[in-house]
C-alpha cells in the first residue's frame, strides 16, 4: 500500500519540480543534453592530427562494437552546431544537414547518434518526463476519452511555468517548490507556451478549479517519456517519399475523426492527432531525422522550412511549441537539383550544411572493409567453411580508397593515400597533403572536393558479393585477393555512369594491382625465410645500420651497440656497407649526395616517428621494403628470378621441397590457407601486375 502511495506522490507536479530543483531530475532542452551526452562521456575529447590539421575525436562515436570510423570533421561540425544551440546560438533555429554521396555512411552517422542518444535518456538521471491529464470526465465534454497525455511530451517544468495566466503566480509557484532566483531566472530563459491543445484543456481546469492550486494539480499527472526505436518517440525518422503517397500528415498529424466522436467542442485543438506526425513524436526533446529532405516534395519542404525556423507544428492556425533537433541528409545531385530552384532558397539558409566525404584513410578503411567482408564464419553453398585470404582485406582497401584520391600535380594517388593514413611517401610531406587539401576544398563544385568522390561502401559490399558468386570462390573454398579485382572491374562496369569516372577508377585499379603485388612480394619472403616479420625485421636492420654508421662509438669491426626502443633491450648490429648500398642502388641512388640525403630523410623519420609510436617499423615506405626484399632475394637464393623458377619447376626434389616448405610456413605462420598459400605463390611466379 505504502509504495503505492509513494508511487502516486512520484508522479504529482510538486514531487517532479522539487526533484528538478534538488537536481535529482532535468529540466534541459535537446540541444543541451545532445551536448552533454557527447562531452561528459568518459574521456570523451581527444586531440588528433589529420591529413596534416590538429583536430578533435569525440569518443562517444568510438565506443565497442560497430561504431563510426572516420567522419572526424563532420562530428567536430556537429558537435559546433549541438554546442552553439545549446548555448543559443543561431544553430537552435537551424537544421543540420548531411550533403554527400550515397553510401559513404551519412545514414549511419545519424542511426547511430540515435542509438547513442535512446541509451543516454534511458539512464535514470537522464530520464525524460511529460504529463498526462487526468479526471477529464469531471469537466464534461470529452466523452469517453477520460485522461490526455501531451501530444508533443512537454516537458512538467514547462506546465508549471504555465499553471496560471499571470506570469508572477507561476513565480511563486516554483518558490514555494524551493527554487531560488536564478533556477528561476535559468528554468524561464527555456520557457515556451504550452501547446494548442493542453493549453486548451488547462484552461478549462483553471476555469473548473476556479484557480484553486491543490484542485488544479489533482488534474495532472507526471509520466516519464517512453523511448522506442520503432514507434519512434524520442527519436524518428522521416524518409523521403514520392509525390503521390506523401503527404503534410505523415510530419504534422491530421484531424481525427474517431476523438471528434467524443468531444463536444469543435475548437477545441485536441481533435488533431498530433502523434499520426513524425514530428510530434520526437517534440519532447527527441532527434528528428528527415532522410534525403530535398526529395521531398515542394509543400513539404516549406512545412520543413516553418519547424526547422519557428520550431512549431502550425495547423489551421493552432501552434504546438517543439523542443526538437532537426538532422538530414541528402546526396549530392538531389541537393544540386534543389539548388537550381532559385525560390527554395530560404530552406537551404535555415540549414547548416555539411558536405560529408568518403572515408579517405586506408588504415581505417580497413576496418570498414572487415566490417563489409562480415564477422561470422562465411561459408561454400555446400555449407563448408570458406577461407579470407589474408591479403584481401588490403587489397580491397587500397582499390577503394584510391578511387577517392583526386588527380593533382603535386601528389600521385599513392602519395596522397600514404599521407592520408599518417605514413611516408617518399620525400612528400603531410604539409603538402594539407596543402592540396586546402585548394582542392575551395572548389565551387563540390564533386571535386577531397574525398568528395570515389567507389562507396556499397560498392565495396557489391564486390565481395561478386567475389562470393564466383565459382572459383566457392571451388577453392577461398576468398582469394588476387580474384577481388575483377569484382570490382565488374562493379566500375556496371554501377559507374560517367564515362571519365569509370576511366579513372580503372586506372586507380591497375595502381592497386601493383601495391598488392608488393604485399603478396613481402608475404613469399617471408615464407622463403620462414618467419612471419622476415621481412620487417630486415627493412629496420638497414635503418638501424645507417644510423649506427653515423655513430661515434663504432669500433673496428663495424659492431654498433643500441637500445631497442620497442623491448628496452641493448641489441648490437653489424654495419654491413654492402648491404647498405645494395638496397641504395635498388632505390635507384647513385651519387654520395643522393645516398646521404636519403639516410639524412630516413634518419629523420626515424627520430619523429619513434616519439610518437616506439613500435613503427617503416613498413609504410614500399619503396623501401621493396627494395630490401629485392636485395634479401638476390643475396639468398640469387634474385627472385631464380625464386621465381624455382617454385614454377618443381621438377627436381630440392624445388618441391622449398615450395612444399614455403605453402606450410604460409598455412601455419600467416594465414593462408592450401588454396590462398597456391595461388599466391602462382601469381608471384607470374609478371602480372609488376610495376
Amino acid at each position: 500500500m505504502e509504495s503505492i502511495i509513494g508511487q502516486k506522490a512520484n508522479r504529482s507536479l510538486e514531487y517532479h519540480v522539487k526533484s528538478v530543483i534538488e537536481g535529482n531530475r532535468r529540466f534541459e532542452n535537446v540541444f543541451k543534453s545532445v551536448t552533454r551526452m557527447i562531452l561528459d562521456y568518459p574521456d570523451g575529447i581527444r586531440k588528433i592530427t589529420v591529413n596534416g590539421r590538429p583536430t578533435y575525436d569525440f569518443q562517444l562515436f568510438r565506443q565497442k562494437g560497430k561504431h563510426i570510423i572516420g567522419m572526424y570533421d563532420e562530428i567536430n561540425s556537429f558537435v559546433s552546431f549541438v554546442k552553439d544551440a545549446a548555448e543559443g546560438g543561431s544553430s537552435s533555429e537551424m537544421a543540420f544537414v548531411l550533403i554527400g554521396e550515397p553510401g559513404n555512411g551519412k545514414t549511419y552517422f545519424v542511426d547511430y547518434l540515435n542509438k547513442c542518444y535512446r541509451d543516454f535518456i534511458s539512464q535514470p538521471q537522464n530520464q525524460r518526463f511529460t504529463f498526462k491529464l487526468k479526471n477529464l470526465d469531471k469537466l464534461g465534454g470529452y466523452g469517453k476519452i477520460s485522461s490526455i497525455e501531451s501530444q508533443t511530451f512537454e516537458d512538467p517544468m514547462v506546465l508549471s511555468m504555465n499553471l496560471f495566466e499571470d506570469r508572477d503566480k507561476n513565480i511563486e509557484f516554483l518558490e514555494q517548490m524551493g527554487a531560488g532566483d536564478e533556477q528561476i531566472i535559468s528554468y524561464f530563459k527555456n520557457y515556451r507556451p504550452l501547446g494548442a491543445c493542453s493549453d486548451y484543456i488547462f484552461n478549462q481546469i483553471r476555469d473548473y478549479c476556479d484557480e484553486d492550486l491543490s484542485k488544479m494539480l489533482e488534474f495532472i499527472e507526471i509520466v516519464p517519456i517512453s523511448i522506442s526505436e520503432t514507434r519512434g518517440t524520442l527519436t524518428g525518422k522521416y524518409a523521403a517519399k514520392d509525390k503521390i503517397t506523401s503527404s503534410a500528415v505523415d510530419l504534422l498529424g491530421d484531424e481525427s475523426i474517431t476523438r471528434l466522436l467524443h468531444i463536444s467542442d469543435t475548437n477545441n485543438p485536441y481533435r488533431f492527432d498530433l502523434r499520426r506526425g513524425a514530428l510530434a513524436r520526437v517534440a519532447g526533446g527527441g532527434i528528428h531525422f528527415a532522410d534525403e529532405i530535398f526529395k521531398n516534395k515542394r509543400d513539404l519542404v516549406q512545412v520543413y522550412l516553418g519547424v526547422i525556423q519557428n520550431r512549431t507544428i502550425e495547423i489551421e492556425g493552432f501552434k504546438w511549441p517543439l523542443d526538437t533537433l532537426i538532422i538530414a541528409t541528402s546526396n549530392n545531385a538531389e541537393f544540386q537539383r534543389f539548388l537550381e530552384e532559385k525560390e527554395q532558397a530560404p530552406i537551404v539558409d535555415r540549414c547548416r550544411l555539411t558536405y560529408m566525404a568518403h572515408n579517405t584513410n586506408y588504415k581505417l578503411q580497413q576496418e570498414l572493409t572487415r566490417l563489409a567482408i562480415g564477422s561470422q564464419e562465411k561459408t561454400t553453398f555446400s555449407g563448408e567453411k570458406l577461407h579470407i585470404d589474408p591479403n584481401l582485406n588490403y587489397a580491397l582497401s587500397v582499390a577503394f580508397i584510391l578511387s577517392r584520391m583526386p588527380q593533382n600535380d603535386k601528389l600521385n594517388p599513392v602519395e596522397m593515400m600514404k599521407l592520408a593514413a599518417g605514413e611516408v611517401a617518399g620525400e612528400k610531406s603531410v604539409k603538402t597533403l594539407a596543402e592540396v587539401i586546402d585548394q582542392l576544398n575551395r572548389e565551387t563544385d563540390i564533386t571535386k572536393r577531397f574525398g568528395q568522390k570515389g567507389l562507396g561502401h556499397r560498392n565495396l559490399g557489391r564486390a565481395i558479393q561478386i567475389l562470393l558468386e564466383r565459382s572459383e570462390t566457392q571451388e577453392g573454398k577461398c576468398m582469394y585477393a588476387g580474384d577481388i579485382f575483377q569484382s570490382i572491374e565488374s562493379v566500375i562496369l556496371d554501377y559507374v555512369q560517367d564515362p571519365n569516372d569509370r576511366a579513372k577508377y580503372m586506372n586507380d585499379l591497375k595502381i592497386a594491382k601493383s601495391l598488392h603485388r608488393e604485399n603478396v612480394m613481402t608475404s613469399i619472403f617471408n615464407a622463403y625465410m620462414d618467419e612471419p616479420g622476415a621481412i620487417q625485421k630486415d627493412v629496420m636492420n638497414y635503418v638501424n645500420m645507417i644510423i649506427g654508421s653515423d655513430a661515434k662509438n663504432l669500433g673496428p669491426n663495424k659492431l654498433w651497440t643500441y637500445k631497442d626502443p620497442q623491448s628496452g633491450k641493448l641489441i648490437s648490429i653489424k654495419i654491413d656497407e654492402s648491404f647498405i648500398d645494395s638496397v641504395e642502388s635498388r632505390l635507384g641512388l647513385k651519387s654520395k649526395e643522393q645516398k646521404q640525403s636519403y639516410r639524412t630523410t630516413i634518419a629523420k623519420i626515424y627520430g619523429q616517428k619513434m616519439m610518437q609510436d616506439a613500435n613503427y617499423d617503416f613498413m609504410d615506405n614500399n619503396d623501401l621494403v621493396k627494395a630490401v626484399t629485392d636485395v634479401r632475394l638476390k643475396s639468398d637464393i640469387a634474385g627472385a628470378g631464380s625464386l621465381i623458377g624455382a617454385l614454377s619447376n618443381r621438377t627436381n626434389e630440392d624445388n618441391q621441397k622449398l615450395y612444399n616448405r614455403m605453402i606450410k610456413t604460409m598455412i601455419e605462420k600467416l594465414g593462408y590457407d592450401k588454396t590462398s598459400a597456391e595461388k599466391t605463390i602462382e601469381y608471384f611466379c607470374t609478371q602480372e601486375d609488376n610495376s
